[in-house]
């Protein structure tokens, strides 16, 4: 009993020794983790307070990089921005350079035209004192005549009449051959002078002037169905004609022939467009100024589309490479452009042709032959537009687009305005020659031609001591034979002057006549 006890208390005692540990083992363990977890939140708040510092570390770090790259940045475009500063001021200096120079050039421009104007007058006020001279010349030859006169009469065996003829054809002749002297003398030494300015300025002149239209057509004519187009054509107030005539810069001559409309203009484009825009209106038979406007436009594009068409073509059966589109546009609009009612593209294809064809008989390229041959005359296609000769603007054209240095030199020199400085400029000028000469290309009326060409012939023959004169080159040269015993040289040179007046008053031509007078003496015998 005792032992049951015992063990029954002991067992009692084993257990509230055991709860009482778990008790305490739960508390001290409740403890340790209070205690641990209160380390852990320090240790995290370190951590975190660490993180942060770095964080503010690294965002200071990197604040200060983006500054440095952003003023490197800074620094590299100023840098390029001094660069650019710098190109476009040494780009401004050398404008201003250019403009220094070609202020430079102007100056000394007129400083020569200042002196060639100083040297024309002198030569004026010399030739006024010539004149006082003749003058006083004059007075001494007419003294002189009275004088004979007076022995004449004295002598009896002239007449006052037969004395006075006498005298007069003397002191004439006398008189021409001493202001031929002269002006021979002041022509030698005017022209060592300014040569090249007179050629320059004459001929621009000739150039320029519209004398070479009397030949060629400048009317167009459009047939109307009736005569009823006319007045819608005219328009209220004349508003229709007047909005044609600004939009297309032709005039319109509506008069009192039956159905049809002339359209005169010397811009044979601008004709073409304002004939194409007429019969495309009367067709449709809406005309106003709007419409009108339209049609207008409309023709224009088409003739530009026609214009390329035509230089792409004449390149194509030449057989040239490698033009620029904007030469092969020149070359369509000499579609349209005539010289002594000659097409020009026609022509400068026959020159082309023609270079060609010599080229190769020389051994030399016939695609440079060609090429000069069908560029020599491409600044007609702009010459009406442009101040300049057709070569001066052809040579423009051709160093614009950087033609072979061969090519424009045959443009400069076609006309010999300047020395050829190879056989491709010869040729070029052969070819305009035997194009230009030959039968049918460039046309005239028959009567026209045969009584200019007579009448220069006559104007020759009435000079005193002309033994023949003939008309060549279709009349753009006329040659005088002279008889050597009749007229000196110095009569030559003045028989001449006195022909070429005698033509410009008198006779109707394109261009200019070359006058050339030719005195010969020929002695011969036979030995037998």
């Amino acid at each position: 009993m005792n032992i049951f006890f015992t063990i029954k208390f002991n067992f009692i005692t084993l257990i509230i020794a055991s709860i009482m540990a778990l008790g305490l083992g739960y508390l001290i363990g409740y403890y340790l983790r209070k205690i641990f977890s209160q380390y852990q939140i320090k240790e995290a708040e370190e951590l975190s307070k660490k993180i942060l510092h770095e964080a503010k570390l690294e965002a200071e770090n990197n604040k200060k990089t983006f500054a440095l790259e952003l003023r490197e940045e800074r620094m590299a475009a100023a840098s390029v921005l001094e660069k650019e500063s710098k190109e476009k001021l040494g780009e401004i200096r050398k404008q201003e350079n250019s403009l220094r120079q070609k202020e430079d050039e102007l100056n000394k421009t007129r400083d020569r035209q200042k002196r060639a104007e100083e040297d024309l007058k002198n030569q004026l006020d010399q030739l006024d004192g010539k004149e006082a001279l003749v003058k006083e010349e004059k007075e001494k030859y007419e003294n002189l005549a009275l004088e004979e006169i007076r022995k004449m009469e004295e002598i009896a065996s002239y007449t006052v009449a037969q004395a006075k003829e006498e005298i007069k054809s003397k002191m004439l002749d006398e008189a021409r051959l001493e202001a031929a002297k002269e002006i021979r003398k002041i022509e030698e030494r005017t022209k060592s002078q300014a040569e090249e300015q007179a050629q320059k300025i004459i001929s621009m002149a000739v150039q320029r002037l519209a004398s070479d239209h009397v030949a060629e057509s400048t009317v167009s004519v459009v047939t109307l169905p009736s005569d009823d187009v006319k007045g819608r054509i005219i328009g209220r107030e004349g508003r229709n004609i007047r909005a044609l005539e600004q939009c297309t810069g032709i005039d319109l001559i509506i008069d009192d022939t039956p159905g049809a409309v002339v359209l005169s203009g010397f811009d044979s484009i601008r004709r073409e467009v304002a004939r194409r825009a007429l019969e495309k209106l009367t067709v449709d038979g809406r005309i106003h100024p709007g419409r009108i406007e339209e049609v207008v436009n409309k023709c224009k594009k088409e003739v530009n589309q026609q214009i390329k068409e035509a230089g792409e073509k004449a390149v194509m059966d030449v057989g040239i490479e490698n033009i620029h589109p904007d030469m092969v546009k020149l070359l369509g609009r000499l579609k349209y452009r005539t010289s002594y009612t000659q097409n020009v593209l026609e022509h400068v294809q026959e020159v082309a042709w023609v270079c060609g064809f010599m080229a190769s008989e020389l051994g030399l390229d016939p695609k440079l032959a060609k090429r000069a041959g069908l560029l020599h005359d491409i600044g007609k296609a702009i010459d009406h537009q442009t101040d300049g000769t057709h070569t001066q603007l052809g040579v423009e054209i051709g160093k614009r687009y950087n033609e072979h240095p061969f090519v424009i030199n045959a443009i400069a020199a076609h006309h010999e305005d300047v020395e050829p400085e190879s056989v491709y400029a010869v040729l070029v000028a052969a070819g305009d020659t035997i194009s230009a000469s030959r039968p049918g290309a460039r046309r005239e009326m028959l009567e026209t031609y045969v009584k200019r060409m007579s009448q220069l012939e006559e104007i020759g023959d009435s000079f005193k001591g002309v033994e023949k004169t003939y008309a060549i080159q279709a009349g753009r040269e006329i040659r005088i034979i002279v008889l050597p015993d009749g007229v000196n040289d110095d009569s030559a040179n003045l028989l001449a002057r006195d022909v070429a007046k005698r033509i410009e008053k008198e006779v109707t031509y394109p261009g200019e006549i070359k006058i050339t007078v030719v005195r010969e003496s020929r002695f011969t015998e036979y030995a037998r």
